[in-house]
């Protein structure tokens, strides 16, 4: 048996923590974020139908057309934009923000900003 990275179990814990509170309905469905060593992931799920309404990640071809992309705060200020614009082009105004148990700094904090001046509210 292996090592146990703490940092994955911490995350793991606060992730099960969060997701026992945040619901995404059909009114107003749930935005997750992912954030790999190479890459930024956002989707807007609604968690009653089992649906994902809107992705957006930095392999995302609107994305990729905009130059070199990294998982870095200026590619996540890029995703965060076009997640709230996918958004609003399928009419949905207000989510519910999960951050997958990330620490809401940094990467997770600026795509979540961008995404409010883009105008979603959360």
């Amino acid at each position: 048996m292996g090592k146990t990275n703490p940092r994955a179990v911490a995350r793991a814990r606060r992730k099960m923590s969060i997701r026992k509170k945040v619901r995404g309905t059909t009114r107003r469905p749930r935005l997750c974020v992912y954030c790999s060593g190479r890459h930024i992931y956002a989707q807007i799920i609604d968690d009653q139908s089992g649906r994902t309404l809107a992705a957006v990640s930095t392999l995302s071809p609107a994305i990729r057309s905009q130059g070199q992309v990294a998982a870095n705060v200026a590619s996540a200020v890029k995703v965060g934009k076009a997640i709230a614009a996918q958004a609003l082009e399928r009419d949905i105004k207000t989510v519910v923000f999960d951050r997958n148990g990330f620490v809401y700094h940094g990467k997770v904090k600026a795509l979540g900003d961008a995404a409010r001046k883009g105008g979603l509210l959360f």
